[in-house]
């Protein structure tokens, strides 16, 4: 297939979604998007879900607020950007808000996202939302990835406290791994414009996959 991830704009003027779309590839992403992951625990030990904080690069923040409506001039509220928000949430959930989850070797679903917001601020916008496992499950293991399949969107954590454990059992470890900045230059480099024609592109991406992994007791 030759198909790709396009944005695909709302009349508010900002990515309503991800979609399907024949287009020319291109080997580097447009949106950038840093992020804090928190895993959330029930008193059982069980993992119930996991909460998102993504920010958007300056550019595309800019681009997303135009013709959002405030009161004052470039200060937006949750409730100014309530629509924004919507509009985001439910466009990302054909691509499975790019987080794909395995517990205990298996993958394992999600539900729809809930408490999902933005909030704006250093001229950038942040939106956090919930995204609950569609059945709590107590995991020896758990294996998050975060990432865009096309790499249109680039993904990666904070400098610091980028993943936290909250309620999580006593001698549970968290690890991250990240790709780099010159990992992923010198895979797109290799790769190039011709890889991005075949069908094996499809899931390029996953080679710049943010990865967290959690072991349990």
């Amino acid at each position: 297939m030759t198909v790709r991830y396009r944005i695909a704009f709302h009349a508010l003027g900002v990515l309503a979604a991800l979609v399907l779309a024949a287009a020319n590839a291109v080997a580097h992403p447009h949106v950038w998007v840093t992020m804090k992951t928190e895993l959330v625990y029930a008193e059982d030990g069980s993992i119930t879900g996991v909460r998102h904080a993504w920010t958007f690069d300056d550019t595309f923040s800019g681009f997303a607020v135009q013709e959002v409506q405030s009161k004052q001039k470039g200060v937006y509220t949750r409730e100014d950007l309530a629509p924004l928000a919507e509009v985001n949430v439910s466009g990302l959930k054909e691509f499975a808000y790019f987080t794909f989850a395995k517990a205990n070797g298996r993958k394992t679903p999600f539900r729809e996202p809930r408490d999902y917001y933005f909030e704006y601020a250093n001229s950038m916008l942040t939106l956090h939302f919930t995204l609950p496992f569609a059945t709590p499950v107590k995991a020896k293991t758990l294996d998050l990835e975060i990432y865009d399949p096309t790499y249109f969107v680039d993904f990666s954590f904070e400098e610091e406290d980028a993943v936290k454990l909250t309620n999580a059992p006593a001698g549970c470890a968290v690890t991250v791994k990240k790709p780099t900045e010159s990992e992923v230059t010198a895979q797109a480099s290799r790769l190039g414009e011709a890889f991005f024609g075949q069908a094996d592109s499809a899931n390029f991406g996953a080679m710049f996959a943010n990865k967290i992994s959690v072991a349990c007791p």
